[in-house]
This record gives structure tokens, sequence and C-alpha cells, in this order.
């Protein structure tokens, strides 16, 4: 953590902490007692913003997510340790090193690869050879459910089964934590509590076929799945983790405008 303490505007500070409090009562009502993880997406927002809500006593957020692999890590470097972090952007090999040298990383909600899993596994044990105290690397295979070109994610069925069976054998520093998708956006909007979204379906079987397959315990893998135009609807299909940034911290700028501190 740096030692030159960030300032937080108390106006910012107060209106962030209301816009969170209010994603968390939505969530509250939608998930009907369940426990649902919040992860607070701050990419290209200040490191201020993000210590604003660890800090305040009201909510003390400990799990935000960062879309850029070096945001991320300039944002560790200067934040405190009691932070979770969660990487949810696209993946490259060129990622995992530095990645997996993060000690309060606690998940890659974006695992495309065996390659990529690999790193990950192999760095993240040297990190915890040095330093027991850190703990495994927390991971979500993620699943491209609706067959876009443009999307990440490995093909539902036997290429999600492989790299599940390949993280849960072959990588003992790395905890499969269930599966990820981002859907398509059309669905995404047209998404409620009623209204079924194709993608989360899809994931949903993906998550019991890969259980049946590996032998695991039911619902012992994690949907992730849910953003801020359909989460409340994702809860309702069953989603262990929800990503919410624009509705937390209101609309972002450029990356090419962007400060890692203000």
């Amino acid at each position: 953590m740096s030692s030159t303490p960030l300032k937080i505007d108390p106006t910012r500070a107060s209106a962030l902490v209301s816009q969170l409090q209010g994603v968390q009562d939505r969530i509250l009502a939608v998930a009907k007692g369940r426990p649902v993880r919040l992860v607070a997406v701050s990419k290209l927002k200040p490191a201020n913003d993000i210590l604003a809500l660890h800090q305040a006593p009201q909510v003390q957020h400990a799990h935000f997510g960062e879309n850029y692999a070096q945001e991320l890590q300039q944002k560790a470097e200067l934040l405190p340790r009691s932070i979770k972090w969660h990487f949810t952007g696209g993946l490259q090999t060129t990622h995992c090193k530095p990645l997996a040298r993060i000690p309060n990383l606690f998940a890659v909600s974006s695992l495309d690869s065996l390659k990529k899993a690999q790193t990950l596994n192999r760095v993240r044990g040297e990190v915890i050879a040095s330093d027991p105290s850190v703990p495994k690397l927390n991971v979500h295979v993620q699943v491209n459910t609706s067959g876009e070109e443009s999307k990440s994610g490995c093909s539902p069925g036997q290429e999600t089964v492989d790299l599940c069976r390949a993280i849960v054998t072959e990588c003992p520093h790395l905890n499969l934590l269930g599966l990820m998708t981002i859907g398509a956006i059309a669905r995404s909007k047209a998404t409620t509590p009623e209204n079924e979204n194709e993608d989360f379906v899809v994931l949903r079987e993906q998550r019991d076929l890969v259980e049946k397959e590996l032998g695991l315990d039911q619902g012992s893998l994690e949907l992730s799945m849910g953003m801020s135009d359909d989460f409340e609807g994702a809860i309702a299909m069953g989603s262990g983790e929800v990503r919410v940034g624009t509705t937390i911290f209101g609309e972002r700028g450029s990356r090419q405008e962007a400060k890692v501190v203000v």
C-alpha cells in the first residue's frame, strides 16, 4: 500500500455509499436469504473511489473488480491488502504472471484455456512458497454461452468440462470457484426476475454438467453471472456472484481520460 494517503471527497464518498447500498438492497430483495457476492467493478475509476467504499463504516466493501491487468496492479499497490480483487476482463497469457503475483487477488473470473491455468497455477505456487499466508487463487472458467465470435470463453460442453477437470486435478494452487459468462447484450437488456436470460440458462446447465462429470457435490460450483442491466434476473436464476459497475460508480469516461488517483 502507498505511504501517501489518498484524498477522499466526502460528497463523492456519500454518493458512492448510497449507490452501493441501493444495489445491496436490490440483491437482498431477490436473493431470498441466499448469499450473493457483490463485486463492485471499478475499472477506469480512481483508487480514491475504491478506498471510500472500503473504509466507509456503513459498507466496508471488500470485493472490487478490474478489467485491465495493469490498472489492477497499480491499484493493488496503492490500496490496503484487505481489499479482495477480482480480474474480470479478457485474460491474455501475458497477464497471468503479474496477476498471480498479487497476494490479495481473490479471483480470476475469465479463465478460458489450460495454458493460462497452468501459468496462473505455477506462479501462484511460487508466491505461496515464499509466503504461506497467501491463499490459493480462485478461478471461474468463462463459458461463451451466446456463441458470439467477439466473446471469449470455452464452448459449452466438452471444452468446458475438460478445462474444469484439469484445474481440479492438475492445478493445486488454484481453486475452481465456478463458471462465469458475459452474455449477449440484447438478452441482458431484456432480462427481468420473471424473464429468464438464455445465457444464464446455458451457464446453469454447464455448471450442472461439470459437477456431474467431475463427481462434485450438486451446487458446489457457483455461477458468476449478472451485471448492472440484469443482475436481479441473474440472482433469480441462481447466480452467486454479480458484477456491478456503472450503477455504483456512474458512467465511465474513456480509457485515455481515466486516472488511477485523483
